[in-house]
């Protein structure tokens, strides 16, 4: 059975960039899949603006992503044929995808540094599973709100495993290994 592994790119990022992980999480079975948000940004692209964002309407801004994320979902699992989608997010990607596990349109995620911004009541899916990881020395998005997110998760019925490691806003060699592990 096939597996995509969608990875979602932060802020400013681009697909490119995420698809070098893919080397390193690399197993039988597992298709990867970098996309660009569907929104230019600078040099690369967003999946929900920034500008003028708080924590109140942070969670509007995602919601009316939603449909960007959901067409790339269906367009990469009818491309690769994938009846299993698991969604690996960095930052903006990572807090598109805590929505997308809150609300039940993928059943398993990988999140690096991402908050919980979740608009509506969640409904994630049965066996519901994600791996949340935080970095101690991350000023963007604090580890606290990793925790955070992961601990959210948990309440609505998600089984989730968060890992803080001493990095900034990045991904880190004990997310990757976590990651590697989660994947299979």
């Amino acid at each position: 059975m096939t597996t995509l592994v969608l990875m979602l790119h932060g802020v400013g990022g681009n697909g490119a960039g995420m698809g070098g992980l893919a080397r390193h999480l690399a197993a039988p079975g597992l298709v990867f899949r970098a996309p660009d948000a569907p929104h230019p940004f600078n040099a690369g692209f967003r999946w929900f603006d920034i500008a003028g964002i708080t924590p109140q309407n942070r969670p509007a801004r995602v919601e009316a992503a939603r449909k960007g994320l959901d067409a790339l979902i269906d367009l990469h699992q009818a491309e690769t044929g994938a009846r299993r989608v698991i969604l690996l997010g960095f930052s903006q990607g990572a807090i598109m995808s805590i929505d997308a596990l809150a609300r039940g349109r993928v059943a398993e995620a990988v999140i690096f540094a991402g908050r919980y911004a979740v608009a509506g009541a969640p409904q994630p899916l049965p066996g519901a599973r994600g791996l949340l990881v935080g970095g101690s020395f991350d000023h963007v998005i604090p580890a606290a709100e990793v925790a955070e997110a992961s601990e959210l998760l948990a309440r609505i019925g998600v089984a989730t495993t968060y890992l803080e490691e001493p990095i900034g806003h990045e991904i880190g060699p004990s997310g990757l290994a976590a990651a590697k592990t989660f994947l299979q």
